[in-house]
């Protein structure tokens, strides 16, 4: 009786030494010599599968590697794909804030808006990729200087060079259509810029707005009964999803759809002014490197690619007549081979 009253003495001692160790019963972190942590955790929370979304995500994998934390070295994602469904987003992030992760990662601007209420209570610093306006989005402050604990890269649309392809393409046009969702504040937002930009060079701008995947079909049809002589797409998650639709809208009117990024182009878009993806991604992974390594999120400014790559779908330009205009001849074909 004596041996085991010893032993669960001993076996208590043992615990509470344990809890000591460990901070209270936290679990204990691994760190360096110099008290740096050698183990980090991402949760990254995904708005939808659509190959710009996808391609952010590949960049941001390699610009976190490119500055030394890599998967499955000193580094776990705990990566979640919404599904395009924004309860999913809140769902997802509200699990990473309780399980502490050192950093939450959002790729478009529902997924990052469901982070930023989730770790609004918390020090969970946020770094997003593919967001257009953070500002608007309520995600940022300002540009320059976020004061929240948001900071990342923005896909800002080359708006005035996607213009100047349109007029190339179609000299007679006058009116661009364009099929946008209410709730994205980033459509809302590109949808003012493009009116303002269109009237300058001599376009009206026929607009439709859905709610939700199952109004893109119809506003698209819409869109090309009311006489657009082409339809424009964003980056909205929302109606990107649901691209074929607005593909076969189009195509029963006879009209092209410009894109806004290659992958859009590939999937049957007639042309697109757009941003490489991938090196979004990579920067923001960069960026996701840096608050790991202290810097503060609140003061990092958000950081814009400007530069666009003409690109073309050389299929559908001959289905629909349609001529590569003098001024793109440099523009690089990335229809199926």
């Amino acid at each position: 009786m004596k041996k085991k009253t010893i032993a669960m003495a001993l076996a208590a001692l043992t615990a509470m030494m344990s809890l000591t160790a460990c901070g209270g019963g936290q679990t204990a972190e691994s760190t360096t010599a110099d008290g740096e942590k050698e183990q980090y955790t991402i949760g990254v929370v995904q708005y939808a599968t659509h190959p710009s979304l996808d391609n952010c995500y590949e960049g941001f994998v390699q610009g976190l590697a490119a500055e030394g934390f890599v998967e499955g070295e000193n580094l776990t994602i705990e990566f979640q794909n919404a599904q395009g469904d924004t309860g999913n987003c809140d769902l997802m992030a509200k699990t990473m804030v309780t399980n502490k992760v050192d950093l939450l990662a959002g790729i478009a601007t529902p997924a990052v808006m469901s982070e930023y209420s989730a770790a609004k209570n918390s020090d969970i610093p946020i770094v997003f990729t593919a967001v257009s306006d953070p500002v608007s989005a309520g995600l940022v402050k300002s540009i320059e200087e976020p004061g929240t604990n948001c900071t990342g890269t923005s896909d800002v649309l080359p708006l005035e060079a996607q213009v100047k392809m349109i007029r190339a393409f179609l000299p007679d046009a006058t009116k661009i259509g364009v099929v946008y969702t209410t709730s994205e504040p980033n459509s809302v937002s590109q949808l003012e810029r493009l009116q303002t930009i269109a009237a300058d060079n001599g376009f009206e701008v026929i607009a439709v707005g859905v709610t939700n995947s199952s109004e893109v079909a119809s506003a698209a049809a819409s869109v090309v009964a009311q006489g657009a002589d082409c339809i424009n797409n964003f980056t909205d998650n929302n109606v990107v999803d649901n691209l074929a639709s607005v593909i076969k809208a189009a195509n029963d009117g006879g009209i092209p759809v410009f894109g806004s990024e290659i992958e859009q182009v590939k999937n049957g878009c007639l042309a697109a002014e757009g941003i490489d993806y991938v090196a979004l991604g990579e920067q923001t992974g960069r960026m996701a490197a840096q608050v790991l390594k202290g810097e503060d999120v609140s003061t990092m400014p958000v950081e814009e690619i400007k530069e666009s790559t003409p690109v073309y779908n050389k299929t559908v330009c001959e289905a629909l007549g349609l001529t590569l205009p003098e001024a793109y001849q440099n523009a690089e074909d990335v229809s199926a081979s």
